[in-house]
Formats: structure tokens, sequence, C-alpha cells
């Protein structure tokens, strides 16, 4: 067995990734593990773009999370070598008491989010390519924008590495032994030692730590090619979207940044073992799309050009869970962030960082502990 690191992560995706780097800066001695080689997209942070906003609809408890994660991500573009974010603003739309507009709306009243309200007639004007009706409504929040994923991903693991954190890619985790002075991890192909232990699996978290009461949601995405006139979908004139369609249910959509017109569900999506995902998009899910794009967006080609697969860990509630392991407070859980976490992976790695460092995390996660061993 190897000499004992401080702390072992395992996933190496974007909670893992911004853990590792924001140990690694404080000095720790990190042993990062991935089954895959990050960033790849077989998990849930892939797929080219990802809306960071901070006028959450889901809770105002996400704000300062959400803001302290804008001021990171920035950080790490500046020392990276690629652009990481682009601001394009962020419409939340559905009817005026709807989850995402009344919700969006108390997060901005409460935590004064520059936001401005647009009735139908001016959200037809200022954004043709939406099919509303009279009674739609929006909030647009214009200092959100678009994270891209692969970029942060890959920005945190080579800032990780650069401050010494070791990665290891393409093996798996088998088992974790608990004992009184940390944790033992096995892989496929050796066996390691550490402190304290992050669990960032993603979909597999619930392989890593049993009983954990998750669920793997397969979600399909798709890329249209614009109309004429396409300039409608640039970045510089569409920003982000959020459209809750009907209650409970969820579309978004990203403007064309060289590769189509992005589409998607918010899930509504298929349970899966995240070990046996079918990684193709069906025709008859691909005839859906189409479908719903054309019901809600105009000057889109009939039928997408590409597809993608991601992956959901969802919680009971949808909110996160990211909490020491009730019988094993060496452990912390990191990842099961219910399909809307990448935008804050940036803050929660430095917390985590804190959290093991210093014995508390940067922003209370209170919100997101265990509760009586369930969420």
């Amino acid at each position: 067995m190897r000499d004992p690191v401080d702390v072992i992560i395992i996933g190496l995706g974007a909670m893992g990734s911004a853990a590792a780097y924001h140990l690694a800066r404080r000095g720790q001695r990190v042993l990062g593990i991935d089954r895959f080689a990050p960033p790849h997209a077989f998990g849930s942070s892939h797929g080219g773009s990802r809306i960071i906003r901070t006028a959450y609809f889901e809770d105002p408890c996400y704000v300062p999370l959400a803001r302290r994660a804008f001021d990171l991500w920035l950080e790490l573009e500046a020392a990276s070598d690629d652009r990481l974010f682009e601001r394009t603003g962020c419409i939340n739309i559905g009817a005026e008491d709807s989850a995402v507009v009344a919700g969006a709306l108390t997060s901005a009243l409460q935590h004064d989010i520059a936001h401005e309200m647009l009735d139908a007639a001016e959200l037809r004007r200022r954004f043709p390519v939406f099919n509303i009706d009279d009674e739609t409504v929006a909030l647009l929040e214009p200092g959100a924008g678009v994270l891209f994923p692969e970029r942060c991903i890959d920005a945190h693991l080579k800032g990780a590495q650069a401050a010494g954190a070791e990665c290891v890619f393409n093996d798996t985790v088998t088992a974790w032994e608990p004992d009184s002075d940390g944790v033992c991890v096995k892989t496929a192909k050796s066996e390691y030692r550490a402190g304290r232990l992050i669990v960032a699996a993603g979909a597999w978290t619930g392989n890593v730590i049993q009983n954990l009461p998750l669920r793997v949601e397969r979600q399909v995405v798709c890329w249209f090619s614009p109309d004429d006139p396409a300039d409608r979908f640039a970045p510089s004139r569409l920003p982000a979207w959020v459209w809750e369609h009907d209650p409970g249910h969820f579309i978004y959509g990203f403007p064309d940044f060289g590769e189509g017109a992005k589409f998607a569900r918010h899930h509504d999506g298929k349970f899966v073992d995240p070990d046996a995902v079918d990684r193709d998009a069906a025709p008859e899910e691909i005839d859906d799309f189409a479908r719903l794009a054309r019901a809600y967006v105009r000057g889109l080609a009939a039928r997408p050009h590409a597809s993608s697969v991601c992956l959901y860990s969802n919680t009971p509630d949808f909110h996160f869970l990211i909490d020491e392991h009730p019988h094993y407070p060496q452990v912390i859980v990191a990842s099961p962030c219910s399909g809307h976490g990448f935008k804050f992976a940036s803050a929660i790695g430095e917390s985590l960082a804190a959290w093991i460092v210093d014995g508390a995390p940067v922003i209370d996660m209170g919100a997101f502990r265990f509760q009586g061993g369930e969420r």
C-alpha cells in the first residue's frame, strides 16, 4: 500500500474536480480517482453548456452559494487559458404564479438581484423566438449566463494537478473501509489510504455509499440548427432560458454557440441504473423533442441534428445532499445535486476544502444536510 494522503476524492467531475483544486491549493495532499477520464460524457457534467443564475427559483437559500460560485468561476477563468463563462442573461418563463417566475422573483427581491419583469407583449417583442400565449410572463436576470462545463472541469483539474494533486483516471472504486485513522479505498487496480474521503461520484454515489435515497434519472438533450434569421439565436440576442410550460414541468434552452441551439427537458426522464444506460436517444425521443420544440420555440429546424444523454442523481426533495456520513464523520458525501448543481461546483469545492481544513464550510450548508438519515 502506498503512503497515505490527506484526502481521497472519489469522482472528478464538477464537484470532485473543484474540491481537488481548492484542497490542493490549501496545501492538502490530494488523490482523486475517477472511473473514466474527465471531462467525459458519461455522467452529469457534459453537453457543452450550463446555466448559471442567482435569482434562484428553487429556493432563496441557494443565492449566497450562487454568488460565491460566480466569483470563483471568474477567478478560475482568469487563472486558466480558456473561456469558461459567457454573460448572456437568463429568462425565467411561465405563468405569473409559476414556480419558475414567482420563485425567481422571491429570490431576486430577498437578495436585491438585478432583474426585469416582462409581460407577454414585451417578451414577444424582445425575444420573438418564443411562442407564448397572453398569460405568459418572464423574469429576466441580465447578470446570469452560461458556463462551459468541460472547460470548467479541465481548468479545475489542471489547477489541482499544478498545485500537487494526483489524479487517477480509468480506475473504478470497488470498496472503502473506515478505520480509526481515516479510510482505506480499494480500486480495481490499487489500494489507497487517507485521513478523509469525499464521495463526489455523481450518478454512482449510491454505488459507493449504500442506502442513500437517490434515484438516477436519464435525461436527453438535443441541438437544433436555427433557420433564418439565425442571428435571433445568437448569444448577443438570446439569453439562456428556463420555461415552466405546465405546472411542475420544465424545458430549457441555450443560444447557439456554434453547434446549434440546445434544447432539453428538466426532469421527466426515466429512472435508470447508471451502469446500464442507453446513451443514444431513441427515434421516439427525437420525435418528442421535435414536437416540443415546435410548440414553444420558433425558427428551429424541424428535427435536431445532434443529441446526448446525461444523468441526474436525484434526492427525494430535489435539493442537494452535502454532508458528513451519518456514521463516519471522516467521509463527506458531496454530489447528489438533482440536476441543478453544476453552477455551484466552484463554491461547493471551496466549502468542502474549508470544511476539511478549517472545520466548517465557507457557505452554510445546513440546508443540504442529512435529515434523520434521509432527505
